[in-house]
């Protein structure tokens, strides 16, 4: 073979090896660092003994997601079965992909849960308890420790920050406050956004970029301990009613063995020392069983402000 057939065998060597990475199935990636760009096709499209794990940035702030990996390899040396994690930027594209059958587990928000029971029967697994026993949480009123306002009604006219329009604590909250005195949004504050995180929220209150924002209780307390300087940079103006804490939840149509076997796993946590650590990282003394009364609450300020937007106040 001259030089020049064997370059033309090179090349052509090359154009078939390319061209069968190409066909190649491209593994989906997920960073807990930033959003996901998986879907609900790419998502069900995992092998069927992998179990697919939804932990939002939204409901989980960044200094925790060690531990969430920590509780991610946990579950997959006791189920004895791989573990993908999906991380999704919104509340409702969570439920999407519990609904399609795209994620079998994950943890959501109290407001997504009542939703998403509603809408598709999603199933109530466990819940978290916090070290102090409580299985609830509440939704802080934050404004930058410099702020002159002492009630709500201060912030009229400011830039305010909610989380998701899904979110009980960053967003229901807030409307069933406003709804309360015959106002919206829209008409209250002067200029409104989303941060699709409550971690997200706390730092923008810290940094004087928006007047004012409603958060969870559970990372709010969370940052204030690992991150007590970015606290000391806020002030909580007011303190909601408890309601029913963020669960854990499973797809409507998971298998009664499965849902069993992960439902003993996460209620024997504490019992052993890497749950036992994996839990303390958390901030979570335990996880229980609770019932799906727990977030009545919720479903009551849902109804006032459906109301209040009903009647025109």
């Amino acid at each position: 073979m001259n030089r020049f057939h064997f370059l033309i065998a090179v090349l052509l060597g090359l154009l078939l090896f390319a061209t069968g990475c190409e066909n190649e199935p491209k593994p989906v990636a997920v960073d807990l660092t930033r959003q996901s760009p998986v879907t609900a096709a790419t998502a069900a499209s995992v092998n069927t003994e992998t179990l697919r794990l939804g932990i939002g940035s939204m409901i989980t702030p960044k200094d925790g997601y060690i531990y969430y990996r920590r509780l991610t390899d946990y579950l997959e040396t006791r189920l004895e079965r791989p573990v993908t994690i999906v991380d999704r930027g919104t509340y409702r594209e969570f439920n999407d992909l519990l609904a399609s059958g795209g994620l079998d587990l994950a943890f959501v928000c109290g407001g997504p849960y009542v939703e998403g029971h509603a809408d598709f029967d999603l199933k109530l697994l466990v819940v978290p308890q916090t070290p102090g026993g409580e299985t609830v949480y509440y939704s802080y009123l934050i404004v930058p420790a410099t702020s002159s306002a002492r009630s709500f009604g201060d912030l009229r006219g400011g830039k305010f920050a909610f989380t998701d329009p899904q979110s009980n604590t960053g967003y229901l909250v807030p409307n069933y406050m406003l709804a309360r005195l015959e106002e919206t949004p829209d008409n209250f504050f002067g200029e409104i956004i989303y941060t699709y995180a409550h971690d997200k929220s706390i730092h923008a209150v810290a940094a004087g970029k928006v007047d004012g924002a409603a958060v969870d209780s559970l990372i709010y307390d969370y940052l204030a301990k690992v991150n007590p300087e970015l606290v000391a940079k806020i002030r909580i103006l007011s303190r909601s009613h408890p309601y029913g804490i963020p669960p854990v939840v499973v797809r409507p149509d998971l298998p009664e063995d499965e849902q069993s076997r992960l439902r003993q796993i996460f209620l024997t946590m504490h019992d052993d020392p890497e749950g036992q650590s994996i839990l303390a990282g958390m901030m979570i003394g335990r996880f229980v069983v609770s019932d799906d009364a727990s977030y009545d609450g919720i479903r009551e300020i849902e109804a006032f402000i459906r109301r209040s937007k009903n009647t025109g106040r």
